[in-house]
């Protein structure tokens, strides 16, 4: 199979740096040519809960789409994601995009569409891919965030993963969200 350009989604509010870095370690892995955007913090949305830490991951793969979600489920629940006296969410990894595939796959409806409405998916992905344009809206991630009106809070965060931090000093210092 060809290689695939991908877009994960990833996010945790319990033990926030320790599962994020497994869960990167974990991609890392198996994925090819993975970078990452920065790392915000962030209102918890649709649940009760403390704060969440969240990124977005691009890489290239050559597992089918049912194939790389299996595997992104068992990276969940290594972390604890389906334990039943889990607290919080550990690790949440969801496929944003994955190459230009547009659709219903088994369920799994892309492109994702809290890319769109939530700002802790948007601003990183459009940091991480400014000029690549989204599958149905045809408009470049970068000019979407502009343009966004998402009513949550969230704000750039250091975190560090392979001895580097992935959120650059520029970005902690100010750039505000809409």
């Amino acid at each position: 199979m060809p290689l695939i350009r991908i877009y994960l989604g990833l996010g945790s509010n319990t033990e926030r740096d320790a599962h994020l870095c497994a869960g990167l370690d974990a991609l890392d892995d198996f994925l090819l040519e993975m970078r990452c955007s920065p790392v915000f913090e962030s209102e918890p949305v649709g649940i009760k809960s403390g704060p969440f830490y969240n990124l977005v991951v691009t890489a290239l793969t050559d597992l089918p789409l049912a194939a790389l979600d299996r595997r992104l489920k068992g990276i969940e629940a290594d972390n604890g994601r389906y334990a039943p006296q889990r607290k919080g969410l550990p690790l949440d990894i969801d496929v944003l995009l994955y190459g230009d595939q547009v659709g219903n796959f088994d369920g799994l409806i892309l492109p994702r569409a809290e890319i769109l409405r939530n700002a802790f998916v948007l601003w990183p992905l459009s940091l991480l891919a400014p000029t690549l344009d989204h599958p149905l809206e045809g408009r470049p991630f970068e000019a979407l965030w502009r343009e966004a009106r998402i009513e949550q809070r969230l704000w750039p965060v250091s975190f560090h993963w392979q001895d580097r931090d992935l959120t650059p000093e520029a970005l902690r210092q100010g750039l505000p969200s809409p």
